[in-house]
């Protein structure tokens, strides 16, 4: 009698691993739980700290869009006095005095390249930049161009070469931001080549992309600093860099650009060799009218 009373040892083994399952899963229960809040305690950090990074980055944005703003008059004084100086208004003026007017004026276009960076850089940072694409011939953007620089360049030793485009289609873009970073490559190229040529080329790509590329026959770029020259205010550490001061921003601004017109930008280059910067577009952007009906 007694030992029937006697509790059946393996459905005494099942109650016990059946408890002992409902504390490991109570275990894993509290686990999860103290893990989700975790998370959501995460979650609520990240979203404070992105939402510091929007105020400051709108707080930077504003701030450089209002510095440019303000500096813009006063060296807009400066460039006019010094002009008002070299065309003589005033009276004649001494080698010694033409020298350091000159001086005045470069280094006061220089000022005004920095600012027009800058007020670009804000822009595009707020997100205030508007793409207006229209078709174009891209000879009449090499036309534009080739007007710009030939006056500018003043070195007997160095050609600025504009390759006619040939057998290339009508683009669909915005050509005053295509314009900006050519110009940009185009004044770095001026800047850091002494002798040789500059040349600009536009050729197909694949899937319907044309490139455009400046190549010089400059001091080159080591290829460890490829990867930084078109970051904010990034200069390559060279005697000629220093010598020729730059804002730096340039290249950054290109690359920018480029992103908003659908491509890329990218270098070639080896010290001493010369370099090669381009940037590869779409040809049309998307929703383009029918070309043959662009005024």
């Amino acid at each position: 009698m007694n030992q029937a009373n006697e509790p059946d040892p393996a459905v005494a083994g099942q109650a016990e691993a059946l408890a002992a399952s409902n504390r490991e899963l109570a275990a894993l229960r509290a686990e999860l739980e103290e893990t989700n809040r975790g998370v959501v305690a995460l979650y609520a950090e990240l979203d404070a700290q992105a939402e510091q990074l929007r105020n400051a980055t709108e707080l930077k944005s504003r701030f450089l869009s209002y510095m440019s703003h303000e500096f813009r008059a006063p060296v807009s004084a400066i460039r006019s006095i010094a002009r008002l100086l070299q065309d003589r208004v005033d009276g004649p003026l001494t080698s010694e005095q033409e020298r350091q007017v000159q001086f005045i004026q470069t280094t006061a276009a220089e000022f005004a390249e920095m600012i027009d960076d800058l007020l670009d850089l804000a822009k595009i940072e707020a997100g205030r930049v508007e793409i207006s694409p229209a078709w174009f011939e891209m000879v009449d953007l090499f036309s534009a161009l080739r007007g710009m620089f030939r006056p500018m360049l003043t070195n007997p030793d160095l050609t600025l070469v504009f390759e006619e485009p040939v057998g290339l289609p009508r683009l669909y873009t915005d050509d005053r931001k295509l314009s900006q970073i050519l110009r940009n490559f185009i004044s770095n190229a001026l800047k850091f080549t002494t002798h040789g040529e500059v040349r600009i080329c536009a050729r197909a790509e694949p899937d319907d992309h044309v490139r455009f590329t400046v190549a010089d026959t400059g001091i080159g770029i080591a290829p460890q600093h490829h990867a930084a020259v078109f970051d904010d205010f990034a200069q390559v550490d060279s005697p000629v860099q220093k010598r020729l001061r730059g804002t730096g921003l340039g290249l950054s601004l290109s690359r920018q650009l480029a992103t908003l017109l659908g491509g890329k930008v990218m270098v070639e280059s080896e010290l001493g060799e010369g370099s090669r910067f381009s940037v590869v577009i779409p040809v049309q952007l998307p929703d383009a009218p029918p070309a043959a009906t662009a005024s």
